[in-house]
């Protein structure tokens, strides 16, 4: 049987949470390291406070659009049309045009390697008939995650709304629910530079996108997931990372500029990777048999 052991801290029986709190290993307010495969905190700063997400609101979107893939409710070659309210989002965009189509997969690529803001409000538009019905789903998904700490407000993280936030621990949670159960995400994500085609009335162009998160090329394992940044939220990011079997969610929340922010997630994959190691339990102790009454076996084996 196979776990992941945090050798700062061994006991008998699995994986251990270890917490450092209140070392100032980052700078940055917010932040916390889990370990995917458990949800356990290794290390967390602050992490419970509420803030603003920026664009690391679309980690709950793609969460929902890979739901609807899961479910057969929607397939990776739909097409998408983008409505005039879609196209009219500002911030971060892919510069869709009323009117366009693009397929659920390319609106994928765009949401997690861009972060457009256009993309993002078309499949919420796809899926649930208007961004409000989409962002009430977002919420009920959270509640339903325990993340006690967030609502949202819309579904792209460009609102400047009091009553859109949540928290590091939070976006660790729905990181870790997006990467385990829809590990296909990783595929988008990991990706540093794609082209897509547009073609609307005005003819057929090319279209470059590149990735927001730069860990993605300069730290070792690094295949994901999502960053976001505004005037109010400051930098954020959601980096995912594997090595050797392992696999590490680091959250920062208000860095006060990138620099740090991609600093501060990788200084805490570093205390992850050099604390946790995949083990094997070579020697599994053996359940005791179970007794069956009015079955054909007086007992099972476990």
């Amino acid at each position: 049987m196979a776990g992941i052991l945090m050798i700062s801290a061994i006991f008998a029986g699995g994986a251990v949470s270890v917490r450092a709190e209140g070392e100032e290993l980052i700078t940055s307010p917010h932040g916390v390291l889990m370990e995917a495969s458990t949800g356990q905190i290794i290390y967390e700063k602050d992490m419970d406070t509420q803030v603003k997400p920026a664009s690391i609101t679309k980690i709950m979107t793609l969460l929902l659009i890979f739901d609807e893939l899961e479910k057969g409710t929607l397939h990776m070659e739909d097409q998408v049309v983008t409505s005039a309210y879609a196209k009219s989002m500002g911030g971060s965009q892919v510069f869709l045009e009323e009117g366009e189509k693009q397929s659920v997969e390319t609106m994928i690529k765009c949401i997690v390697i861009a972060s457009g803001n256009d993309a993002s409000v078309a499949m919420a538009e796809h899926i649930a008939g208007s961004e409000g019905e989409f962002v009430r789903r977002m919420n009920e998904r959270a509640a339903g995650l325990g993340m006690e700490n967030t609502h949202f407000e819309d579904c792209c993280g460009l609102t400047e709304s009091d009553n859109h936030y949540t928290s590091a621990h939070d976006v660790a949670i729905m990181s870790r629910e997006l990467v385990t159960k829809y590990p296909k995400v990783l595929e988008y994500s990991s990706v540093w530079m794609e082209n897509i085609t547009h073609e609307t009335d005005k003819g057929t162009s090319e279209f470059g996108l590149t990735n927001t998160n730069k860990l993605i090329r300069s730290y070792d394992g690094c295949v994901g997931l999502k960053t976001g940044s505004t005037s109010v939220a400051k930098y954020c990011v959601s980096a995912v990372a594997q090595r050797n079997g392992i696999t590490l969610i680091s959250v920062v929340m208000t860095a006060p500029d990138y620099k740090v922010r991609f600093a501060d997630a990788a200084a805490m994959l570093n205390l992850g990777f050099g604390s946790c190691q995949l083990y094997t339990d070579s020697e599994p102790e053996k359940l005791p048999d179970i007794p069956v009454e009015g079955g054909i076996k007086d007992q099972v084996s476990c």
